[in-house]
């Protein structure tokens, strides 16, 4: 599919040969943008909280921390949410679902932002985050059995279904990361293209309504993703005979 038109199409010819534009490469660059200013932003934003005093300044209510009171909410409300499917117990986990959240939600949105292309319109990204998701998991789950005790569970209680069962808890995991990146990709391109099409049809005013159902869009991949990161770690991590 014809992406839409990003700043990229105008460097020189020197630099980027229109005859030979890959937008997955496009979105790679922008990937990893996204991510380094995350990391600088976290990095930053962290640096004022490593005291108390710092602490009761900028998060307390009432306190001019503006800025961090508004990611105080954000934060505790994502927070609770991961608790209310992996319990206190596992907050361990919330640096990687969180970080997922965020990176997802800041590449949805900067699509929507004219001449920047839309990075999680790239199969290849979406495989990554969904590869990372893959792996962690796995090793959360053998982390917390043991390799022996966490391959067992796909054999199933029953021996004689253990082949079968076996097949079928592999495709299973294996369609996990086909489903997230699939999910993530065709929402966010059908989006797109119904917003290129208002801009194209209608100019003013009427885009205003797709742009804000670009953002609902936008949160709700990017939430979705997150919310089944969770789900997973989930049925990797807990005991008992439902454990996959």
């Amino acid at each position: 599919m014809k992406g839409h038109y990003t700043w990229f199409h105008d460097l020189p010819a020197k630099i980027h040969d229109v005859e030979k534009y890959y937008p997955d490469t496009e979105k790679l660059f922008l990937a990893i943008a996204v991510g380094v200013l995350l990391i600088l932003g976290g990095s930053i934003a962290t640096k004022y909280l490593r005291r108390s005093e710092d602490i009761e300044t900028r998060i307390v209510p009432g306190s001019p921390g503006l800025f961090y009171n508004i990611f105080d909410v954000i934060i505790e409300a994502f927070v609770k949410y991961h608790d209310s499917i992996l319990g206190k117990e596992n907050r361990k986990y919330v640096p990687l679902t969180g970080s997922i959240f965020i990176f997802l939600l800041f590449s949805n949105l900067l699509g929507l932002i004219p001449g920047f292309a839309a990075i999680t319109t790239s199969i290849w990204i979406n495989v990554g985050v969904a590869l990372v998701v893959f792996f962690c998991f796995k090793w959360y789950g053998i982390r917390e059995h043991g390799a022996v005790g966490y391959v067992k569970h796909f054999f199933g209680p029953v021996w004689w279904l253990a082949p079968f069962i076996f097949c079928l808890e592999i495709v299973s995991i294996c369609l996990r990361v086909l489903t997230l990146n699939l999910r993530m990709y065709w929402n966010i391109t059908a989006d797109h293209i119904v917003l290129d099409t208002s801009i194209q049809l209608t100019k003013v005013v009427v885009p205003v309504a797709f742009y804000a159902l670009g953002t609902f869009v936008s949160f709700m991949q990017a939430f979705v993703f997150a919310t089944l990161t969770m789900v997973y770690i989930l049925l990797a991590t807990q005991h008992g005979e439902e454990h996959h």
